[in-house]
């Protein structure tokens, strides 16, 4: 091995190796960015294929509740 093909191993050994830590460092920001914003996707469960869910109507202990809190805000903006 002369001094040419030894240098180029360096380089290569050097160059190869900050290739590697890149790849490292851009896969652990891919990840966390899908971690921080990622939602579970369900897709074999009941709820997933669930087309046409039922339709919820409010009780009349809930639409108290909104009109007494809707009363209160406006009490309080007088």
């Amino acid at each position: 091995m002369n001094m040419d093909q030894a240098a180029v191993w360096l380089a290569g050994c050097i160059l190869i190796s900050l290739g590697v830590v890149v790849l490292v460092v851009a896969a652990i920001v891919i990840n966390q960015i899908l971690h921080k914003y990622w939602k579970p996707v369900r897709i074999f469960t009941p709820e997933s294929w669930n087309i046409n869910p039922p339709i919820r109507y409010a009780t009349p202990e809930e639409m108290e509740k909104l009109t007494t809190k809707l009363d209160e805000k406006d009490v309080q903006k007088k």
